[in-house]
C-alpha cells in the first residue's frame, strides 16, 4: 500500500506499508526508501513459542518473570507456605498398624536383608516370630531358647538367621519354614560357655560376631571362635559391624566405654570412656567413619571415629534413657527408642528431633528399626506389640498422580523457603506430648538453666581463667584410650 511522499533536505522519501501473512504469523514491514538507501523493520515471532504441537498439549502461556511486574509474588508464596504447613500438621497421622501375638515383652528385632515385607522379632519368653508386614500377620513362630532371646541377626543373603539366648547357645535357623509334617529344628547349634548378650552378622562374608564377657568372631562352618577381643573385664551389651568398611566393628561396654575393633588385627583399636553407659550404637550406612550411640544420660552422640575426643553432635530431646537407635538407608536421619515411651526421629546433622511418636498404650520402647525403603519405622515395646509407623508423618501412601507430585514438591520447596519465619516455624515445630514427658522436659530445662547459672556465678566470682568454659560436646567424654 502506498502511504505518500515527503521531501526533506532535498531527498524524496517514499513510504510503503506491507502486510505479509506467513503460516499464522503477521509480519509488519515498513519500508522507507531514500535515494540510495532502504531501511526495513520487521516484527517477527516464532510459532514454536506459543503454538501447541498437538491438541492434547497444554496451552503455552507466555510469562515475564521481571519482579517489578509481580509485586505481590512473595506475600502470595508466604500464604501458600503457611497453608501448606498447616495442612501438613492436619494430615500428620503416622501410626499405621499394631502387630499383636507375642506373649511377653519384645527384646530384639531384625530386618530381612532382601525382603521389605519380612520382619523377625524375639521376645523375653524365648519365642521368635516372623511377620509379613504386607498382610500384617505372623507367618511363623519358633520357640528358639529357654529364657530371653538376647539378640538376633540375619545372614547377608537372607537364607538364614541366628539367635542367641540366656541358655548360652547360638542357633542358626532356616528362613523358610519346615515342610508339612516336619518339626522345627535349627540348622546348627553352638553351645557356649557364657551368656551372649549381642550378635551381628558380617555384611559380605559368612562371619558373625557375638558379645558377652568378650567379643568373639565366628565362622559359620566352625563351632569355636576364630578370633577373640578383650579389653577389661566388664560385660559387653551390643556389637555392630560397619556396613561400609565391613571389617570394622564397635561394641558398647557396661563400664561406660565404646570399643572399636578391626577383624584384621589381633587387638582392639580404641576405646572411648563416657560419663554414663551406652546401650546401643549404629553405624551410618553412607559415611564409613560415623556412628551414633544411645546413652543412659538421655542423649545420643554422633562420633567420627577419626576424632573421638569429642562427639560431632549431641542429640538432645529424650527425657529418659535411650535404649536403641537405627539409621535410615539414606544416612541423613536416624530413629531412637527410649524408656520415656516415645520414639524420636533426628536429622543426622542436627541436635534436636524433627518428630516424636507416642501412643497412650505404648510402654517403654525396647527396640526400633527403619525399613530398607526409607518409608516406615518399626518399634517394639514392653506391652508385647510391634508398631508400624510412617517415617514422614504426613506422607500420602499409594500411587500419586503427576499433578499431586508436582504440588507436593512445590509445597515442600515453599516450606523450606519460609521455614525460619516465626509463624511457620511455630506451627511446624509444635507437637503434642504426653503429660509426663512434657513435665519432665520442663523440669530438665529448669535444672539445666540452674547449672548454667551456677557456673556463670562461680566464674564471675573466681580468678580470671581459673574456671574454664567447657563446651557441651566435651562434657560427656571422659577419656580416649588407644
Amino acid at each position: 500500500f502506498f502511504l505518500g511522499t515527503r521531501v526533506q533536505d532535498g531527498v524524496t522519501h517514499v513510504w510503503f506499508l506491507l502486510y505479509i501473512s506467513i503460516k499464522y504469523t503477521t509480519h509488519l514491514i515498513i519500508i522507507s526508501q531514500r535515494t540510495c538507501k532502504m531501511k526495513v523493520k520487521v516484527l517477527s515471532r516464532n510459532p514454536d513459542d506459543y503454538i501447541r504441537e498437538t491438541k492434547k498439549d497444554i496451552q503455552r502461556v507466555p510469562r515475564n518473570y521481571d519482579p517489578t511486574l509481580h509485586p505481590f509474588e512473595v506475600p502470595r508464596e508466604y500464604t501458600r507456605a503457611l497453608n501448606a504447613t498447616k495442612l501438613e500438621r492436619v494430615f500428620a497421622k503416622p501410626f499405621l498398624a499394631s502387630l499383636d501375638g507375642h506373649k511377653d515383652s519384645l527384646s530384639c528385632m531384625v530386618k530381612h536383608p532382601t525382603s521389605l515385607s519380612t520382619l523377625l522379632s524375639g521376645a523375653c519368653d524365648g519365642e521368635v516370630k516372623i511377620w509379613n508386614l504386607t498382610k500384617r500377620e505372623c507367618v511363623r513362630s519358633v520357640q528358639a531358647h529357654e529364657g530371653f532371646v538376647r539378640g538376633m541377626c540375619a545372614r547377608f543373603c537372607g537364607t538364614s538367621f541366628f539367635t542367641i539366648g540366656d541358655d548360652k547357645t547360638i542357633k542358626q535357623w532356616n528362613m523358610e519354614g519346615p515342610a508339612y509334617g516336619e518339626e522345627e529344628e535349627p540348622l546348627n547349634t553352638i553351645l557356649g560357655k557364657v551368656v551372649y548378650t549381642g550378635i551381628d552378622h558380617h555384611w559380605k562374608e559368612g562371619t558373625f560376631a557375638t558379645c558377652g564377657q568378650q567379643v568373639d568372631i565366628w565362622n559359620e562352618q566352625r563351632t569355636s571362635p576364630i578370633r577373640t577381643f578383650t579389653w577389661g573385664v566388664d560385660s559387653i551389651n551390643s556389637v555392630r559391624f560397619n556396613p561400609v568398611e565391613t571389617d570394622l566393628l564397635a561394641s558398647c561396654v557396661s563400664d561406660r566405654s565404646i570399643v572399636l575393633y578391626d577383624m584384621r588385627q589381633a587387638s582392639p583399636l580404641k576405646k572411648i570412656v563416657m560419663s554414663l553407659r551406652s546401650n546401643s550404637l549404629c553405624w551410618n550406612p553412607m559415611e564409613a567413619f560415623m556412628f551414633t550411640c544411645a546413652n543412659e544420660d538421655y542423649n545420643l552422640y554422633t562420633f567420627d571415629m577419626r576424632r573421638l575426643d569429642s562427639p560431632v553432635i549431641v542429640h538432645m530431646d529424650h527425657v529418659s534413657a535411650v535404649l536403641d537407635v537405627d539409621y535410615s538407608p539414606t544416612g541423613k536421619e536416624f530413629v531412637s527408642a527410649s524408656f520415656d515411651k516415645c520414639i524420636r526421629i533426628f536429622p543426622a546433622n542436627k541436635g534436636h528431633s524433627r518428630e516424636v511418636y507416642h501412643t497412650k498404650r505404648m510402654q517403654h520402647v525396647i527396640c526400633v528399626k527403619w525399613s530398607a525403603d526409607n518409608k516406615y519405622i518399626l518399634s517394639g515395646s514392653d506391652e508385647m506389640n510391634i508398631r508400624l509407623w510412617k517415617a514422614n508423618a504426613s506422607e500420602k501412601l499409594g500411587v500419586l498422580a503427576p499433578r499431586e507430585k508436582a504440588a507436593l514438591n512445590y509445597s515442600q520447596k515453599l516450606k523450606e523457603k519460609f521455614q525460619h519465619h516465626p509463624q511457620i516455624k511455630r506451627i511446624a515445630r509444635h507437637r503434642h506430648l504426653p503429660k509426663t514427658v512434657f513435665s519432665q522436659a520442663k523440669e530438665l530445662r529448669v535444672m539445666k538453666e540452674a547449672r548454667r547459672r551456677k557456673e556463670t556465678n562461680v566464674r564471675k566470682h573466681s580468678k580470671p581463667d581459673s574456671v574454664p568454659i567447657v563446651p557441651e560436646k566435651k562434657k560427656h567424654v571422659v577419656a580416649v584410650v588407644e
